[in-house]
């Protein structure tokens, strides 16, 4: 990770003074990142050239400055101030020209510790929007006749975040299927077969054969159309081969692969910015009750990363009692819940904490209980007056950990 740090300094302040007052301050910075900035000083010829910038605003009466070398900055405009020499004042003078013009950015001001875990933030925000641009995404089949309010744009995907989405017809999988053997899956696959093998019943051992079979072939498919993620109409194979695809989805998404059930771009896009900023997929599950009085949700879904939990087990796809499902507890804890809806204008994030894992017969296999952080109030609000009047679609993605910050911090821009 690069950052180019840009300084603005006003003439009518002594360039040696204010050198020596910002040092301490940049050198303090560092020392709390871990890192050292790639300090450009006043030539901007290069901004744009690092994984992150920042325009060190070192004093008032720079607002001038800025409007010249304003034109050469794409995308949003991180602005760093001490609070020095009347820097902060220029800098809310800056930004607020900067939202006049239709611009974004931030001023990154305060303690030490927050300025640094502020830029870190910022760094991943970055990195992960590199790693999402150019990519392409699968819709194999199309979304399910049940997803009416899950419609992606494609415009808006590639506008905002570099993204295409390529469409397959479900039958490409069903011919890769029949092509496909169960030799030389990979490690993530065969350690999850040798899973199967030694836990799952012998009543599911039918399904095994085609579960394997689906995942090679949804693996020769990424290889064919290059791509980094998917989601499958997945009901459909229940008729065409006789077999589900969670297993394969639970496999890739352990992978670093975001893969996602019943043709839902919405959530597919949402447990790709998730795995981008955070290394994982995401559990993404269905709210199956909520109580607004303790801010306490069930989620379930028949297939969840086997990354992310700490133990599996094996049972039958919920819906149709075939196949084979993933069983997984999740680590008790800090998760957060998030939900990117498909023209990326709304953004659903709330912290919870990871109460329990269920196993009750009458909902889908994997079964998370959390309970929305916050006060009695807060958490009532989150629950009646977003998942019971106005949700982004009925899935959502669960990931391990508190990432609040990172996750508004990448939608932000």
């Amino acid at each position: 990770m690069t950052i180019g740090l840009y300084t603005l300094t006003s003439p009518l302040h002594n360039e040696a003074a204010v050198n020596a007052s910002s040092a301490e301050f940049i050198s303090a910075i560092e020392a709390a990142l871990g890192l050292e900035f790639d300090f450009r000083g006043p030539d901007f010829s290069d901004y744009g050239s690092h994984d992150l910038d920042i325009v060190y605003v070192r004093t008032g009466g720079t607002e001038g400055l800025f409007k010249e070398v304003m034109g050469r900055m794409e995308g949003p405009i991180r602005i760093l101030t001490s609070g020095k020499s009347n820097s902060l004042a220029a800098s809310m003078e800056i930004l607020s020209y900067l939202n006049r013009q239709g611009r974004t950015g931030e001023i990154i001001h305060g303690s030490i510790t927050y300025i640094a875990d502020r830029i870190r933030i910022l760094a991943k925000v970055q990195e992960a929007r590199n790693r999402l641009s150019g990519i392409r995404l699968g819709i194999i089949g199309a979304p399910s006749d049940w997803l009416i309010a899950s419609v992606a744009d494609r415009p808006a995907y590639a506008e905002n975040l570099g993204v295409t989405l390529t469409d397959i017809p479900i039958h490409d999988v069903v011919t890769e299927y029949h092509k496909a053997s169960t030799e030389n899956l990979g490690e993530a696959a065969e350690k999850a077969k040798a899973e199967f093998e030694a836990k799952a019943p012998k009543a599911l051992h039918q399904y095994a054969d085609g579960a394997f079979k689906i995942y090679k072939a949804l693996k020769n498919i990424i290889r064919r159309h290059n791509l980094s993620g998917l989601t499958i109409r997945c009901f459909d194979l229940l008729d065409t081969i006789g077999n589900t695809g969670c297993l394969a989805l639970a496999i890739l998404n352990a992978e670093g692969f975001p893969a996602g059930c019943e043709g839902d771009v919405p959530t597919l896009m949402t447990m790709a910015i998730g795995n981008a900023l955070t290394g994982v997929s995401g559990f993404q599950a269905n709210p199956s009750r909520i109580d607004p009085e303790t801010g306490e949700m069930l989620l379930a879904h028949c297939t969840i990363p086997l990354n992310m939990v700490r133990k599996y087990g094996f049972d039958t796809h919920f819906e149709s009692g075939i196949g084979v499902a993933i069983c997984g507890e999740m680590p008790l804890g800090d998760a957060t819940i998030l939900k990117v809806s498909g023209d990326l204008t709304r953004v659903f994030c709330c912290e919870a904490e990871l109460l329990e894992n269920r196993s009750e017969k009458d909902l889908c296999r994997t079964q998370t209980v959390l309970r929305i952080k916050g006060n009695g109030a807060e958490r009532k609000a989150v629950c009646s007056e977003y998942f019971l009047k106005n949700p982004i679609g009925n899935h959502h993605v669960v990931f391990p950990g508190s990432h609040k910050d990172l996750f508004e911090a990448f939608c932000q821009f």
